[in-house]
């Protein structure tokens, strides 16, 4: 099952590369059933996949001048903050069982993969289905840094980047063509990720071979996923990946609410 995880985390990176997001949502689930990792580790271990993988791919976003410094420092700050805040503090204060009685047992891991597979279907939804863009219902600097808080918390609480919430809200809040949102939102999503395994650090023991291979084939995903991304058809591309999030998602919910 490793090796076939180790395969599955070139496309954590591919989907990065390609679309700017979509990878993030990938990983939680890889490092659940394929490297047995329990869930609330596993979402320590995504944020640092997710974050160096990101990072490479912002950085060649970048070189080709398609990151707006400007957007990410308004939508990053208050992401940052948040992410940060919730991983030091809020995440390891939940109880390992949340609810109990005669019939009902809620636990932190499995709760994690339930809230991560409807993540996984709103991703999913939003990669399918894109809505028309319409008239902001905030100013520009408002509604930047309101999402940029609520990505904030689903990397926080989820280990994801949250790459399907900011590249929407930077064509709609801040105007930006769909390659800038996309650098851009790797350089946020990269910086988020990193902040929050940082306030991970005291809290878990990692094995730091296992991450650094598994986030060294997420980066080598990036620069396929890059190169991908102008020679093949972007709506095609989104299809093929909002699918399998879809499929992925229905998958894990299902072995949680049936385990």
């Amino acid at each position: 099952m490793e090796t076939a995880g180790y395969f599955a985390s070139l496309f954590i990176g591919l989907s990065l590369g390609m679309i700017g997001g979509g990878g993030s949502v990938l990983t939680v689930p890889i490092l659940v059933y394929f490297f047995k990792i329990e869930p609330i580790l596993a979402t320590a271990y995504s944020l640092f996949i997710v974050g160096s993988t990101s990072a490479v791919g912002a950085v060649q976003k970048w070189i080709k001048k398609e990151v707006n410094f400007g957007v990410v420092f308004i939508f990053g700050l208050p992401s940052l903050i948040t992410v940060y805040l919730i991983r030091q503090f809020f995440v390891p204060a939940i109880p390992d069982i949340i609810y109990q009685d005669n019939i009902i047992l809620i636990q932190k891991g499995p709760l994690t993969l339930v809230l991560f597979a409807i993540l996984m279907l709103i991703a999913s939804i939003g990669i399918l289905n894109p809505q028309e863009i319409k008239r902001p219902v905030l100013p520009k600097t408002q509604g930047l840094i309101l999402l940029g808080i609520l990505v904030g918390i689903i990397s926080g609480l989820l280990g994801a980047g949250g790459g399907f919430v900011i590249i929407p809200a930077l064509i709609f809040y801040a105007s930006v063509d769909m390659k800038t949102a996309v650098g851009s939102s790797l350089l946020i999503i990269a910086l988020n990720s990193l902040m929050g395994f940082a306030g991970d650090l005291a809290h878990h023991t990692f094995d730091w071979t296992k991450l650094m291979s598994i986030a060294a084939l997420g980066i080598s995903g990036t620069f396929i996923g890059n190169w991908l991304s102008g020679r093949l058809p972007a709506s095609g591309i989104k299809k093929i990946f909002g699918l399998f999030i879809l499929l992925t998602g229905l998958f894990v919910l299902a072995i949680e609410l049936l385990n």
